[in-house]
């Protein structure tokens, strides 16, 4: 029974080759996020959920980029696997091409329908004036902000590519580097440090864009500058040209990510914009909850991107079925057991992590209680994130929009929003019969990997 859940060292070490570099990035982004996230909250309540607000309708676009390359990403691993360079080029192109479309697209969004979005989370019962802060300080972040789409797309194109070529390191340089130079810039222009003006969320969103082109900056240029390493990038730009069988492949099995990346962010926001009925106590509270589940989740999602990646990898190389499904089954294992580890230092931390936050003992005691049920959700949360990504790797692109996106609107947020609107609940039992879905979709996810439909070579 160990055997079948516990692999050998070899199995580990390759494992951790990969992952380890994705959780010290993911790792670092999201603990400077936090202490970035801190330091608005020092500014106050209101300027904390003007940003609170705007960081959820940018996880939006984020995960829509996010989508749109893990479509050609599930190839770009295949490929790898089967030492294929033009084609890992083709699927480079076409990520390219998709991000800087998708960026440009979600400016155009925001700037002409920015206000109404953030106006739709500040109908809670509250102070007016409280309201209109909050919105202001918002707007404010939300336009400076547009100019980091352009460079967050297109680093997302190069990591993405490196790491499902085997080259995690990068990555993680540029992206502890951006997240320092984020941090560093967050002190000196929210608070006006070193004779900066201060800027307050303003400063914030500011320091967010200058690191996200220094990312860039630094991916890109050894992505070009080691093309011995990186065969796929020569001639990359010398055309845009992607061959029909291909791009048709690409859009067939990627289109339904792309569509499941929008369609589960967009439901997770209008899931918020429903607890924020609740009051306008409950948009600072879950702030101050999600940035604590973000750094918490930092090991099981990133494990869940190296399910995917030595998955493809393992598909592309043709193993048999009995070795993908033995390895995908400790995968899993590894990626559950991170999220009892990690909901259970959530937990602990529960009563004092609120207490960092410049705000009303109301908000604390409210996001000590969502932080709880966040915390106990985790092991779930991390079975269901390894399932989406094992399904994933071998093309079921429309089982995983049925898995993901479709779960969400057909379950999640009709009862969200039949319970905030008729039932009138109050935002503790809202958030504990929300979450508690996942338990339905456990169930659904371990059905899904026992049929092992998913184990299909989509290089052969």
């Amino acid at each position: 029974m160990l055997k079948r859940y516990i692999g050998d060292r070899a199995f580990y070490r390759r494992v951790l080759g990969v992952a380890v570099p994705i959780i010290i990035q993911n790792g670092i982004t999201n603990f400077v996020s936090l202490l970035d996230n801190i330091m608005v909250g020092q500014v106050g309540t209101v300027p904390m959920s003007g940003v609170s607000i705007v960081n959820g309708l940018l996880f939006v676009f984020n995960l829509c980029v996010f989508g749109a390359s893990s479509g050609a990403g599930i190839f770009t691993a295949q490929f790898y696997g089967s030492r294929d360079d033009e084609g890992i080029r083709h699927t480079f192109r076409f990520k390219f091409l998709i991000c800087t479309a998708i960026s440009l697209l979600g400016i155009g969004i925001f700037l002409s329908g920015g206000q109404p979005l953030i106006g739709l989370y500040l109908t809670g019962e509250g102070d007016a004036a409280t309201a209109a802060g909050a919105l202001h300080h918002g707007l404010n972040y939300l336009h400076v902000m547009l100019w980091g789409f352009v460079p967050f797309a297109l680093t997302n194109a190069y990591s993405s590519t490196l790491r499902e070529t085997g080259e995690t390191m990068v990555p993680m340089v540029g992206g502890i580097t951006a997240v320092l130079v984020n941090l560093g810039l967050n002190y000196v222009l929210i608070f006006g440090h070193f004779g900066a003006p201060e800027m307050g969320v303003a400063g914030a969103a500011l320091a967010t864009v200058i690191s996200r082109y220094v990312e860039l900056a630094i991916v890109a240029g050894w992505t070009h500058c080691n093309r011995a390493r990186n065969p796929y990038i020569v001639g990359a730009y010398r055309s845009l040209y992607i061959p029909g069988k291909l791009l048709k492949a690409i859009v067939i099995k990627g289109m339904p990510l792309l569509a499941n990346e929008f369609f589960w962010s967009s439901g997770m926001a209008i899931m918020s914009q429903c607890y924020s009925t609740c009051g306008l106590d409950v948009v600072p509270a879950m702030n101050i909850s999600s940035t604590l589940f973000n750094l918490g989740s930092v090991v099981f999602l990133s494990m869940g991107n190296a399910v995917g990646i030595l998955m493809g990898q393992m598909l592309g190389a043709g193993n048999s079925e009995a070795e993908v499904r033995d390895a995908n089954r400790k995968l899993v294992t590894v990626s559950v057991a991170s999220g009892v580890v990690f909901g259970g230092l959530m937990a602990a931390v529960s009563g004092l992590f609120p207490q960092i936050y410049n705000t009303t003992d109301a908000v604390r005691m409210l996001a000590t209680q969502l932080i709880c049920v966040s915390a106990a959700m985790m092991p779930f949360n991390s079975y269901t994130n390894a399932t989406y990504f094992t399904l994933r790797s071998g093309g079921q692109t429309m089982v995983t929009f049925l898995f993901d996106s479709c779960f969400v609107w057909v379950c999640c947020v009709p009862l969200a929003f039949c319970l905030s609107r008729f039932a009138k609940l109050s935002i503790l039992p809202l958030y504990i019969l929300c979450q508690g879905m996942d338990l339905v979709k456990c169930a659904i996810g371990a059905v899904m990997l026992k049929q092992g439909k998913w184990i299909q070579n989509l290089t052969a």
